[in-house]
């Protein structure tokens, strides 16, 4: 019965601690069958917010928790969050902000036990407005019930499920680490003695800036080309070979611009543009009510968009004095970042996997996989091949991409050019399991790696915001350890994959190696770098079964996914 009151209190707690936003009146009650009914009232979280004081009412639950985790409610029933009310109405009233609500809705109802989306919405947005700022106790205040009624047997089956599959997550990320540890082992290069590829290059280089328009799309397009400048001492070649970058969901060119420079640096040309539909301005427009939400149609332009700046460069490139020559169209190589990520994967050959998109988003009943949110908006648009692969492009880079759902194993497959995967571990939006290392191993060319860093988060490869692009507001704790060394590590693995695999440059491969990540890997955030990881391998893992070592097999069936 002991162990029965701790767990009960525990699993409160996390569970409070999970869906806090939402919590809402004068008290709090939710129903443990065959227990009875349980509550706590706003006063008592109000009060030990405020005062670290722990009255009658709050002492049955901070009792059955520990010091640390009274600490961080505590600290985040402090927390101001500094969203405008604007903004919030924004977020929620649109597609994929409904169905995060709906789903908060179901776990946090009202007194009557029915879901608490318009409660939890219109709290949030009061509470926004209010003077004192949106709070968790203003929250509780402003919720339009006397009680809030927590689906407690719910919200426990997910705090269990989400416990388990982080443990999974960790015991996958261990191995793998493992494994590139053992390879490393036997590695006999002295990086110390080669060229430091985390160095910026030999050429000094200049920026130009294009505004490219698509008519027949009404499409828009800033791009900056980044293109190395030669002198007498080392006299640049022409032409260059031509890489392009791909931003994120609400970010835009300069959140790579450190990753251009450093490959003009080493003689590459750097096409960095905007997808106007997703990108920084659209959303500052979505939130100040002058433009809807992005459009599914986004997972088509963003594609396109990228055909249509080479089609344009090609262009210029008989036309315009300050390209003409410079741009080598036979070594195209493209990097994109999570919606970025999915962008490039499928210039490469993926194609929009719609039988998969119904099998996972009607309905979509994943809490662990935020990244569903965005992929399932897909199944809006008309199930057809689209054409989207562009043989120009020879090999990419992709950082925290989304592509389980919405591309999935059978399209994932079909590429057939060399390909980097990029993961941080502790990647919420685009779960590394779900979205980089199971993909990893769907993918059937020989030249293909899995760079996975520690610690590193969704935001860690992304520069620090501008105030022209800073949209959303990303808490500390979501950004992650300094990212630094996260820049250094994309710097020197971006030279050494594209001057391999796009430029055949075989001098470059040691530096693909495990070794090469343990030599650059830093304590704060550790990097390995794995080219082998079969289905069977993974499913085996994933399942506890700890396989003798990531080598080449035949996997006996398609595991079943996580």
């Amino acid at each position: 019965m002991k162990k029965f009151w701790r767990y009960l209190g525990l699993s409160f707690v996390s569970t409070f601690l999970t869906a806090t936003p939402g919590l809402a009146a004068d008290r709090i009650s939710f129903y443990y069958p065959p227990f009875g009914e349980f509550s706590l009232s706003v006063d008592s979280l109000e009060t030990f917010a405020k005062e670290g004081k722990i009255d009658q009412d709050f002492s049955f639950y901070a009792s059955r928790a520990t010091p640390e985790q009274l600490a961080q409610l505590r600290d985040l029933l402090q927390q101001r969050f500094n969203i405008s009310p604007t903004l919030i109405s924004q977020v929620t009233y649109s597609p994929i902000g409904e169905e995060v609500i709906q789903r908060i809705g179901e776990l946090l109802q009202t007194e009557s036990r029915q879901n608490g989306f318009y409660a939890i919405r219109g709290a949030l947005i009061i509470a926004a407005a209010d003077p004192q700022g949106l709070t968790v106790v203003n929250l509780l205040r402003r919720f339009p019930s006397n009680t809030i009624r927590l689906n407690y047997t719910e919200g426990l089956s997910i705090v269990d499920n989400l416990s388990q599959l982080l443990k999974k997550k960790d015991e996958v990320v261990a191995y793998l680490q493992k494994e590139a540890t053992a390879a490393a082992a036997n590695s006999t290069v002295n990086f110390s003695q080669l060229p430091d590829l985390r160095s910026p290059g030999k050429f000094p280089w200049q920026k130009k800036t294009f505004e490219l328009n698509d008519y027949s799309r009404n499409r828009r397009l800033p791009v900056d080309i980044y293109l190395p400048e030669g002198n007498s001492q080392t006299p640049a070649k022409l032409p260059y070979p031509l890489i392009v970058i791909s931003h994120g969901l609400a970010s835009d060119r300069s959140s790579f611009a450190y990753l251009a420079q450093h490959l003009t640096s080493y003689g590459f040309a750097v096409a960095v543009l905007e997808h106007p539909g997703s990108n920084a301005e659209r959303f500052q427009l979505y939130f100040a009510g002058l433009a809807g939400p992005p459009d599914p149609a986004e997972f088509i332009n963003r594609p396109l968009d990228i055909k249509f700046l080479l089609n344009e460069l090609e262009r210029l490139d008989k036309s315009d004095p300050s390209l003409q020559g410079k741009l080598n169209f036979q070594q195209i190589g493209a990097i994109g970042q999570s919606f970025g990520g999915y962008t490039v994967l499928t210039l490469a050959g993926a194609t929009i996997n719609f039988n998969q998109l119904y099998r996972d988003c009607n309905p979509n009943n994943s809490y662990f996989n935020l990244s569903l949110l965005l992929q399932c908006q897909a199944i809006k648009l008309s199930p057809k091949n689209y054409e989207l692969k562009d043989d120009r492009i020879k090999a990419i880079m992709a950082i925290n991409p989304i592509d389980s759902s919405i591309l999935g194993q059978g399209s994932i497959s079909q590429i057939k050019i060399p390909v980097m995967l990029v993961a941080g571990s502790q990647d919420i939006f685009a779960p590394p399991v779900f979205e980089q290392i199971r993909p990893f191993t769907w993918l059937t060319d020989s030249n293909k790696y899995l760079a996975l860093i520690e610690n590193a988060t969704h935001f860690s490869a992304i520069a620090e915001p501008t105030p022209a692009n800073s949209v959303l507001p990303v808490p500390p704790a979501l950004i992650g350890p300094n990212p630094a060394p996260v820049y250094s590590y994309l710097n020197a693995l971006s030279v050494a994959f594209l001057e391999t695999n796009l430029l055949n440059h075989p001098e470059y491969r040691s530096y693909l190696q495990p070794s090469y990540a343990q030599f650059i890997s830093q304590e704060s955030l550790k990097l390995s770098l794995l080219q082998s990881l079969t289905q069977n391998q993974f499913s085996q893992v994933w399942n506890g079964v700890i396989p003798e070592s990531v080598r080449p097999s035949n996997p006996q069936s398609t595991p079943t996914p996580p």
